[in-house]
């Protein structure tokens, strides 16, 4: 590659990184993911950043991505009672992740209504599949309801999606509306 192909890849990059919202800079405080231009990606990438922290008990990332209502208390209340005093990841968590886990993947982004103290924002499905040797694949799949507040996208409310929900509303659009409608109530 020559020098001016690679300077021209390395501003490609940095460009489609700041159209998404993603920045290095600390600006906006840790654990937040700012409202870019593309609401639906940035709210995406906070619910995967979010799923992504819980699962490995990383309360120092996942605290802040929660709304101020389902906070219920500040960020450092939230950082209190799930670490004991040290934010960083628990040793006794979940465990390791399982051979071939993978990131949790955000899809299905749809605009949803304010119900119940929820405000309006958008649900999104989050994905997460992974093996272990011996044992079936298992899926786990979260709808959450993200709004922005303050600049930043939030995690507002959360419920499991359960194969059932998924046999009874094959549309996942459609059924992550409907389980963060039902759920907000």
């Amino acid at each position: 590659m020559t020098r001016r192909t690679t300077h021209v890849a390395a501003l490609a990059l940095a460009a489609s990184l700041l159209a998404a919202g993603c920045s290095s800079s600390g600006e906006d405080g840790e654990g937040s993911v700012s409202a870019p231009k593309d609401p639906k990606a940035a709210a995406m990438a906070a619910a995967q950043t979010y799923m992504q922290a819980v699962k490995s008990q990383d309360w120092k990332t996942a605290c802040p991505l929660k709304s101020r209502g389902l906070l219920g208390g500040t960020v450092e209340q939230c950082l209190a009672s799930r670490t004991d005093g040290d934010p960083s990841p628990s040793p006794s968590g979940s465990g390791p992740e399982p051979a071939g886990a993978e990131q949790f993947k955000a899809s299905d982004a749809v605009e949803v209504a304010a119900v119940g103290k929820h405000p309006a924002g958008f649900g999104v499905l989050v994905t997460q599949t992974g093996t272990v040797p011996g044992k079936p694949t298992e899926t786990e799949r979260v709808a959450l309801r993200l709004v922005e507040e303050d600049g930043s996208w939030k995690v507002d409310q959360r419920e499991r999606v359960r194969p059932q929900d998924m046999a009874r509303e094959p549309d996942m659009s459609a059924l992550v509306r409907a389980l963060i409608t039902a759920g907000g109530q």
